[in-house]
């Protein structure tokens, strides 16, 4: 597993700022499920060695949806795992919608996020591909729901700033990014790689809302 150093300056302002609030809710749990009440209850989740937040990043689409889990403690990030939920083209929707609930159902079971991230709504021409991704997207969103997760949504160029630096990133270059970032062994599949991209915007999200 690959890790990334954040600046250490960010570091210390990030706690400084939630150490009161941190001290309020009382002694970290050791627990992952406590992580999750945690949330609930509307406590902001400070990643640290002890405690690290795990991010679940989902870019949603029928053929191919990209799962990763991007966790982080405060002072490194690191891809857990990142991979396609793949459904043949000779596969009807019903089924790859199923498919797509019970793997990332099984999915969130193993890795047990405590945060989840997706790409937003975005504008596309042909209404059919519109209609097919949003019944993607509602089954995405119901999956979530189940597991006490409310993906936070984030645009394509949000995404492509957070990882690239700007907004107009080929898949490509994205791919190559975070096989750069996370010292990835070998190019990422395409989707998985823009689920990790997700994640990490969702990241620097909290960070800079932390700061604010």
């Amino acid at each position: 597993m690959a890790s990334r150093r954040f600046d250490v300056r960010f570091v210390e302002r990030f706690l400084a700022k939630h150490a009161a609030e941190s001290n309020r809710v009382g002694p970290s749990p050791a627990s992952r499920t406590l992580h999750r009440s945690e949330r609930k209850t509307g406590v902001f989740l400070c990643p640290s060695p002890e405690k690290p937040l795990r991010i679940l990043g989902i870019d949603t689409s029928l053929r191919s949806t990209g799962i990763a889990i991007l966790e982080s403690d405060g002072r490194t990030e690191r891809c857990l795992d990142l991979r396609p939920i793949r459904n043949p083209a000779n596969r009807s929707m019903g089924e790859c919608l199923v498919h797509i609930r019970k793997t990332l159902a099984e999915y969130i079971e193993q890795w047990n996020p405590d945060e989840a991230a997706m790409e937003g709504i975005f504008f596309l021409k042909n209404a059919k591909t519109s209609l097919i991704l949003g019944h993607a997207r509602g089954v995405v969103v119901e999956t979530c729901a189940e597991h006490s997760l409310n993906p936070a949504e984030y645009s394509p160029t949000r995404v492509k700033k957070a990882l690239t630096g700007g907004g107009g990133a080929t898949k490509s270059d994205m791919q190559r990014m975070v096989m750069r970032l996370f010292s990835l062994p070998e190019l990422p599949q395409e989707d998985a790689a823009d689920a990790l991209a997700i994640a990490l915007a969702h990241l620097h999200a909290r960070r800079f809302a932390a700061l604010g």
